[in-house]
């Protein structure tokens, strides 16, 4: 009888220039060979789990979320979260290892494995019933990577750091003698009471993508593929492979104690929660009552002369829509952060879906007066879609910076960071890399990669290679066109969103890992804007736009030019003595000669009309 085997240490290609398939393939081809679980562990990085957990939430398949480190010392560890408290311990540490290098790198040690948990911030969300301290050593496992001479040091300080929770992985990849390693490594393992178990240290999920694994290699190498030699991978066993081969490599026993360890990884990324900060609501009210008194009170002052009875109805229907799905906490981050730019006198404006919200108009987010016009709540907010609200508040570009700040002075770095963007290979990047690991010169990759456009697919590729006097028949030139078929959408690396912040009411590093942004004074998490979306995760957008940078300057152009005292015939607008500077909220919802110019076709440079988001 064929045994079960869950697979314990598996990177995909979030280990950015490692991995050779995404969490997806990985999952799938899991699930098709009939795995108990997979443990997805990205190097240093949770990055890729979202899309591996909604794929294997849709295949059934057991997901477990880890993580793989090396120590400063050389120390290799595989961790695994068994519990939430285990989940929450692994993100802090990746945490303090990214934060602890430039970004693209880490460094930890085992004094950082051994410290306890940073103590909890205050105010922190209540701890669901039955779990444990953070950082308690029963929420994580640890599986030791030995090197290829097992060390009773290495051995001895994981059993003594992770008691009963630590384990020896015995990873088999067809090497000169793997009975001798096996061997050994039990050995050692017994010595400091270790239970050995099976891994693949998987990087692909088909043995054929070896050959884009070794090209990746050589581009993380920076070099040739021809002078990686040792340093790649010796052969393509590092693929999810069948059980019934497994069975051939692994004594059952080892396969058999996968099964026991992946029974002790119960936890699920359905488990985590978000809240957004506590200290937005006053004392006595609820986020509930705030946000009617906020909402009624912005509508006295749009509406001085009493609002109409439809806005009233609107307001009501949206406020009890918002109550039942619990997004007030949302609307009063959004309205505290615009309320500090208006009290900045920095120029903000809400758009997008939100623009359908009479309760956003009321608390000065958008301009959109549902008086006027029928507004469609659930275009922005619905119940049936179960997707979180999307608000997109446009500041000044040039002092959108003091917007960030001011966030990040109020809730804290451990409380705030901005969404990931996962940049993927294009094609003009994906031929440049591809073409210098297969040895081509600096001159040929360049007429490569300009040869190029974005948009182009395979059969575009070898027309323009061809057109640019490349030898399609050329063996090489031929290896550079499949693999850079396979890398392009690969990912690079993480950028930071332009604008989307994540706020958390404890320390965030116990949501998701947050680590260094390349600009200074910037944090960024690990996970992107889908991720966020597929787990139901709130972001406030705080996005830069030039042209409200622009209006700023033809205002105080305007004001400045018909100042009081610079003219002494000047006499206020409608030949009012009294001068009142114009404003933003002044500009006529409506203006004839705008609809003119528009039917003329007369719109080069007006915003939103001649640009790209149109």
């Amino acid at each position: 009888m064929i045994p079960g085997y869950a697979e314990l240490h598996c990177v995909t290609n979030y280990t950015f220039l490692r991995g050779a398939s995404d969490p997806e393939e990985l999952v799938h081809r899991a699930a098709e060979l009939g795995y108990r679980a997979l443990a997805i562990t990205d190097e240093c990085s949770v990055a890729g789990v979202v899309r591996a957990h909604v794929a294997a939430k849709d295949l059934k398949l057991k997901l477990i979320i880890g993580s793989e480190l090396t120590l400063v010392d050389g120390l290799k560890l595989v961790l695994l979260a068994t519990h939430i408290r285990g989940y929450e311990r692994l993100c802090e540490l990746i945490t303090q290892a990214r934060r602890a290098a430039q970004k693209g790198t880490y460094r930890i040690t085992r004094d950082n494995l051994a410290a306890p948990s940073p103590q909890p911030l205050p105010s922190p969300r209540p701890s669901p019933k039955g779990e444990g301290e953070p950082g308690e050593g029963a929420n994580l496992a640890a599986l030791w990577i030995p090197g290829d001479t097992p060390n009773e040091d290495e051995a001895a300080w994981v059993a003594t750091h992770f008691p009963d929770n630590a384990w020896a992985a015995i990873e088999l990849h067809r090497g000169p003698d793997d009975a001798a390693r096996i061997a050994s490594i039990e050995a050692v393992a017994a010595k400091a009471g270790l239970v050995c178990v099976a891994a693949g240290d998987a990087h692909m999920h088909a043995r054929a993508r070896k050959r884009l694994q070794d090209v990746m290699t050589a581009i993380r190498l920076k070099c040739p593929l021809a002078e990686a030699g040792r340093k790649l991978h010796p052969n393509g066993e590092r693929y999810l492979r069948s059980i019934g081969r497994l069975s051939n490599i692994y004594p059952p026993r080892l396969l058999a104690t996968t099964l026991d360890l992946a029974s002790r990884c119960t936890f699920s990324l359905d488990e985590i929660r978000y809240e957004y900060p506590d200290e937005l609501v006053p004392a006595g009210e609820t986020p509930a009552t705030h946000l009617r008194a906020l909402t009624f009170a912005g509508l006295a002052r749009r509406y001085p002369c009493g609002a109409p009875a439809s806005v009233v109805v609107t307001v009501e229907h949206e406020l009890k829509l918002i109550e039942e799905l619990a997004y007030e906490p949302f609307f009063l981050t959004v309205q505290d952060i615009v309320a500090y730019a208006r009290s900045q006198k920095i120029l903000c404006q809400g758009r997008g879906s939100a623009a359908n919200s009479a309760v956003c108009y009321c608390l000065g987010i958008t301009e959109v007066d549902p008086g006027r016009m029928s507004v469609l709540f659930e275009r922005f907010i619905s119940k049936e879609r179960n997707e979180p609200p999307d608000i997109d508040v446009d500041f000044e570009h040039q002092r959108r910076e003091e917007v960030i700040q001011y966030i990040y002075g109020k809730y804290g770095r451990e409380r705030a960071a901005i969404a990931a963007v996962v940049i993927t290979y294009q094609p003009r990047s994906a031929l440049r890399d591809v073409g210098k690991a297969l040895g081509l010169s600096l001159d040929q990759v360049d007429l490569l990669a300009k040869s190029m456009s974005w948009w182009d697919d395979r059969d575009a590729m070898v027309k323009r290679l061809g057109e640019a006097g490349f030898d399609i028949s050329n063996r090489v030139v031929q290896q550079v066109i499949d693999l850079t078929q396979e890398l392009i959408g690969f990912p690079r690396h993480l950028s930071q969103h332009p604008g989307g912040f994540v706020i958390d009411n404890r320390r965030l590093s116990r949501l998701v890992p947050v680590e260094n942004a390349s600009m200074p004074d910037r944090t960024v998490i690990q996970w992107d804007k889908d991720d966020l979306d597929a787990l139901g995760l709130l972001k406030v957008d705080v996005l830069g736009l030039g042209m409200l940078s622009c209006i700023r300057r033809a205002i105080d152009l305007v004001n400045g030019y018909r100042k009081p005292g610079t003219d002494p015939n000047f006499v206020g607008p409608r030949g009012q003595e009294e001068y009142r500077p114009l404003e933003l909220g002044s500009v006529p919802s409506e203006d004839p000669a705008v609809y003119e110019m528009v039917q003329r076709a007369d719109t080069i440079g007006v915003f939103q009309i001649e640009s790209r988001a149109q």
